[in-house]
């Protein structure tokens, strides 16, 4: 539940950022953005250090690292804020590769279940952050700077329930120093590269739509405060979808009907939203949010599913998600740049329909039963 809301906190305060600190339109979007950009770079190191210290106690210092960055936040100026960023950053990247490896280790033969009740975590995480920040923060008189740092007390609250674990030295034989080098690299492997394009590709969808859906149906009449209200429709269809991940994964030998079903109805939503955007927008927006929240599920879950062990599961982890948020970083981009040439909504949604076939196509390819070479 941590591995969202240090990130999704500031979207809401973004105007008040913006007003109290004089940020520019372009700072304000490095802001957003800085935290993407550590979940692709930064994601190749978790699988160094787990092999370091072991995933148990790599874990416990991102918490520790996470509760800093966001107390960081509090601090006056600018600069505390991008390096409390930055940190935040850099302790969700590790943990988002981190995580999936202990569930890999812990619940072998339940990780369908057990990913799924994770990214049902991620969609919560998001959506209190989304919904309560801004409530809360006015309140309890935090102003914006308390009202983001409110949250260093859930990961601190993380910590505190995983100190207990922090005396166990977890580095199994096959993590230790040089053992990796003996396998098969990952990147020479059509599996990988299907499951890091379907986390790069359904990631790319998610954000681009965070991004620009307020933008595209006020555009088209539709009033600012519904517009916005169509992001949280959106985060709560996403948790019902991980949540009917988590009730059918295990009812199937594979994952490829529930990658189509989410590669379908997230192309459904785009075709919506480009034939009748604002009539038509609680059904879209319910259709993306569902569907987001299957590939996610889906592609989390593969990671894992996919894995002979624990030490293939942190190096497979840390591919995709490099990779695949690196994509999502790219993904509100090139939304705004298309919009931009062609000052319409049409062109970039149309861009985001075609993004669907290749989604769908890497689901079906991560979602039959095989397994990377260990």
């Amino acid at each position: 539940m941590n591995l969202r809301p240090g990130v999704v906190s500031v979207s809401p305060e973004l105007d008040t950022i913006r007003h109290s600190t004089g940020l520019s339109g372009s700072l304000a979007g490095l802001l957003t953005t800085l935290p993407i950009l550590c979940f692709g770079l930064l994601a190749p190191f978790a699988a160094k250090l787990s092999r370091r210290i072991g995933m148990t106690r790599a874990l416990g210092a991102m918490m520790a690292l996470l509760t800093a960055g966001i107390a960081l936040r509090l601090a006056p100026g600018l600069p505390a804020l991008f390096a409390g960023t930055v940190l935040i950053g850099a302790a969700i990247s590790l943990s988002n590769v981190l995580v999936p490896s202990v569930i890999k280790r812990n619940f072998e033969h339940r990780t369908g279940l057990m990913m799924g009740l994770y990214s049902v975590a991620l969609f919560c995480g998001a959506a209190l952050a989304a919904g309560v920040t801004v409530p809360l923060g006015d309140a309890l008189g935090l102003g914006w700077r308390g009202a983001i740092g409110v949250w260093a007390v859930l990961s601190a609250l993380a910590l505190a329930l995983w100190v207990p674990q922090l005396r166990r030295s977890d580095a199994p034989p096959s993590m230790a120093p040089g053992a990796a080098d003996s396998r098969t690299p990952l990147r020479r492997s059509p599996l990988a590269w299907k499951i890091t394009l379907l986390m790069g590709l359904q990631s790319l969808q998610y954000y681009a739509c965070a991004a620009w859906i307020p933008a595209m149906l006020t555009s088209q009449g539709m009033d600012g405060t519904q517009a916005g209200w169509m992001l949280s429709v959106m985060s709560l269809a996403g948790i019902a979808g991980s949540l009917a991940f988590t009730a059918l994964v295990g009812r199937s030998s594979n994952q490829v009907a529930l990658s189509l079903a989410g590669s379908v109805l997230v192309l459904g939503s785009v075709l919506g939203l480009l034939v009748a955007p604002v009539g038509g927008a609680y059904a879209w927006m319910l259709m993306q949010g569902f569907g987001c929240g299957l590939l996610i599920s889906t592609a989390l879950a593969v990671i894992v599913l996919r894995s002979p062990d624990a030490a293939r599961a942190a190096e497979m982890s840390g591919m995709a998600q490099s990779v695949g948020y690196l994509l999502a970083a790219a993904g509100p981009f090139l939304l705004g740049a298309l919009h931009d040439a062609t000052d319409g909504w049409t062109v970039p949604l149309v861009m985001l329909a075609v993004l669907c076939v290749p989604m769908g196509l890497a689901g079906v390819g991560a979602g039959r039963a095989r397994q990377l070479e260990a």
